[in-house]
């Protein structure tokens, strides 16, 4: 999984990041309001751990962004030292999908990602986000802020690759065994495919997110 851990606590920051990354899962992390919801609205993941009290923006804040404005269907486990009811409801009313009070054990936190993120799927379906780029996996909808892209099977991988690696380079090696296996094509198939891609999702809008990154490959993501 792709875990956005958001806590302004250094230390339960850094040993959340540590226990997570040990447990082979893909982690980032804020230690502000501000920077978490930038990096959620950007970036792809399957699962936010969101501190409540954060400095710039409040847990709570940032969830009711991403639910009404981003319209994100992310995983969010909220932390907090209140046990109150009344946080509890907050959380859950602003959109979280489970509220875990501190202290806490990283073996329940991790399960509870796991269970919410199982919920998700079901739900939702399979679901891939970058910025406003959307790619419906069960139903092969490819949209952007709203407006339906259509790409060819070959393009719909390349850009499930890109999407899942998000915001990272991926080389073009990889880019073409995921295509092509061992097969690979002679000619120069996949540059071909970028192009016809970057046309699609990047030409008729303001900001592209496929980006080349010469003499490596090429990555998906929003940059400033």
């Amino acid at each position: 999984m792709r875990i956005l851990v958001v806590e302004d606590n250094q230390d339960i920051h850094d040993n959340l990041v540590e226990f997570l990354e040990l447990k082979g899962h893909e982690v980032e992390g804020a230690l502000d309001g501000l920077t978490g919801l930038h990096l959620a609205a950007s970036r792809h993941f399957d699962a936010i751990i969101l501190d409540i009290m954060l400095p710039g923006i409040d847990g709570n804040q940032i969830c009711h962004s991403l639910r009404q404005h981003s319209k994100s269907e992310v995983a969010i486990v909220m932390l907090s030292a209140r046990d109150q009811l009344n946080d509890r409801l907050t959380g859950f009313n602003v959109g979280a999908d489970d509220y875990i009070t501190k202290p806490f054990a990283m073996s329940e936190l991790l399960a509870r990602i796991k269970a919410v993120v199982s919920r998700r799927v079901r739900k939702g379906g399979r679901i891939l986000e970058v910025g406003d780029l959307r790619f419906d996996l069960d139903t092969l909808e490819v949209s952007r802020s709203g407006t339906l892209l259509k790409l060819n099977p070959t393009n719909m991988k390349l850009l499930e690759v890109l999407m899942r690696k998000s915001p990272h380079v991926v080389q073009r090696r990889e880019l073409e065994e995921a295509l092509w296996g061992r097969d690979l094509p002679s000619s120069d198939s996949l540059r071909s495919n970028i192009h016809m891609m970057r046309r699609t999702i990047d030409k008729s809008f303001e900001k592209p997110l496929l980006h080349t990154v010469h003499g490596l490959g090429y990555k998906l993501c929003q940059e400033p």
